[in-house]
């Protein structure tokens, strides 16, 4: 008989999951708690309990070809990077092509996860569930948690002095829908990740005056990387992230500061990072910089207290007028229907092995999916620890003993430097390709370039100098996708699609032929160095 799996939440995290039980032959039953799936990427005018919320005009932040699941390549006629509307559309589709939707509980609230008194024997968990005001109760061989960490807002008000005696508007960042509010109004905005920058450069289309605080300064990027090209596809290939892995940490930093600055002098602009040693994730803004130099919006430091209608920053002494304050200062995260002894969050972070499995239950029958920061789209992400996850669950992987497990989750939450390649400062971030390829290598689906190189060369130069696109992940292993090689050779086709829309003749240029020669060579060369 077919393992029943329970998966909470039906985001892009929870839908992979009920794919990846499907494949391996499991029963999954997926409670979620709003009218429709999509979690994150569905839109609303009012911010639900429980659920993710986003406002109006997001778009996504990694391109459509590094952002997909990996079987599923978006609509090649989709923009390389996609509105919210067009993103739940995609993943509507990817439920109704796997049949998805059939095993979906809407309007399913998860109200307790708890387990069975014959646990240590069978790993069963007991899952409450709230349906229309009625409960009900059933038994489970296991739990795939797919919650995400965007829900709890955290706004520390304490940490400004004042605030209560504000007669203007405040509010976190997660209840923001539209710009219309900020019309003709003085706007502060405290926090400088993606959306509280975001939000800066929407409110300075419509406001009288726009102020952006920041403690620590950011690195910005666009969305346009070199020639034109999306950022992600030229940043993220195996190529590059081995080069920076074998680097020392303070080349790698210069070399990153370097490009960075190379659109901008982020030190001119206010924004340069004070702490350059540690990575946090790059603020993806394509007009920050525009609305900076033409006075639209204003970079300030950390507001050192709050009065009634104005703000005083750090070390400096002038007051600002302001009428509305918007709190980017991030989430919290927890799991309201797991008791603390299954999964315990301290510091923004829980004790899960590989991100997935909390490692001292002592059967590993509950799966967290989706609890992850990666320096890449969430999607590919989520799908590859699913199929991970999914066959541990059903037994074909076996897991360490807890103690080698709890010793590698307390080592990792040290957060030591090991004196390569980048260094994350923050919980839950991590090294996109190194940790995708750590759980390919356990179902055996991590793509062998050194066979490809004797087998499909071609193959093999696209896989490692060519962008660490999704559908290398299926190549290979269980869950394999035929049309991954088909998909790989054709991914930039499907990226000029989508700005290639009136044709233009290109005259060939010598130039340009010898170009292409003496990259080919320096390729040749490259590959006899890296392989040989």
């Amino acid at each position: 008989m077919a393992k029943q799996v329970a998966i909470v939440g039906a985001g892009v995290s929870g839908l992979a999951s009920i794919k990846c039980c499907l494949e391996e032959g499991l029963k999954p039953t997926c409670f979620e708690r709003s009218d429709d799936l999509g979690g994150l990427w569905r839109f609303t005018e009012h911010v639900e309990e429980g659920r993710a919320s986003l406002y109006k005009s997001v778009v996504s932040n990694s391109c459509k070809e590094m952002s997909c699941y990996p079987d599923f390549p978006f609509p090649e006629d989709y923009p390389n990077y996609v509105p919210n509307s067009q993103f739940l559309d995609y993943l509507k589709m990817y439920a109704n092509r796997f049949n998805l939707l059939e095993c979906i509980q809407f309007k399913t609230k998860v109200c307790s996860v708890r387990k069975r008194p014959d646990f240590t024997a069978t790993g069963q968990w007991e899952v409450v569930t709230l349906r229309e005001g009625k409960q009900e109760s059933a038994i489970f061989d296991a739990v795939m948690v797919c919650t995400g960490y965007l829900t709890n807002p955290y706004l520390p008000l304490d940490s400004f002095p004042g605030i209560n005696t504000f007669k203007g508007q405040y509010f976190h960042s997660r209840e923001y829908k539209h710009p219309d509010i900020f019309r003709d109004k003085s706007v502060l905005v405290i926090g400088m990740g993606n959306s509280g920058t975001d939000i800066a450069v929407e409110a300075s289309h419509l406001a009288k005056k726009v102020l952006l605080s920041t403690t620590g300064g950011a690195w910005v990027i666009s969305r346009v990387f070199d020639s034109g090209y999306p950022w992600d596809m030229v940043f993220k290939t195996r190529f590059q992230n081995t080069f920076r892995n074998s680097l020392p940490t303070p080349i790698v930093n210069w070399l990153i500061a370097k490009r960075m600055n190379s659109w901008f002098n982020h030190a001119n602009y206010g924004l340069i990072p004070e702490d350059r040693v540690q990575l946090r994730e790059p603020v993806l803004n394509d007009e920050l910089p525009g609305r900076i130099i033409t006075g639209k919006v204003l970079i300030k430091p950390s507001v050192k207290e709050v009065k009634e209608n104005s703000v005083v920053f750090n070390n400096t002494p002038k007051e600002e007028p302001i009428d509305i304050i918007v709190f980017a200062t991030g989430y919290t995260f927890d799991f309201p229907f797991l008791d603390e002894t299954v999964v315990k969050v301290e510091d923004g972070q829980a004790s899960l092995y590989k991100y997935i499995f909390p490692a001292h239950l002592p059967k590993p029958t509950l799966a967290v999916i989706g609890l992850i920061k990666p320096l890449g789209s969430l999607l590919p992400t989520g799908d590859t620890q699913a199929r991970w996850a999914v066959r541990v669950l059903k037994g074909v992987i076996k897991l360490p003993a807890s103690s080698i497990m709890i010793e590698e989750v307390n080592e990792r939450k040290k957060n030591k430097p090991s004196g390569f390649g980048l260094c994350y400062c923050k919980a839950l971030q991590i090294d996109y390709i190194t940790y995708v390829d750590e759980l390919l290598t356990a179902i055996n689906a991590k793509p062998n370039l050194f066979s490809l190189l004797l087998t499909d060369p071609r193959l093999a130069l696209a896989i490692f100098f060519g962008p660490c696109t999704p559908y290398q992940f299926r190549l290979t292993g269980p869950g394999k996708w035929e049309g991954a090689r088909n998909a790989i050779m054709t991914q930039w086709d499907r990226t000029f699609k989508a700005t290639k829309t009136r044709i233009v003749q290109e005259s060939p240029s010598l130039f340009a032929s010898l170009l292409k020669l003496f990259s080919f060579l320096a390729l040749l060369v490259a590959i006899f160095l890296i392989f040989l």
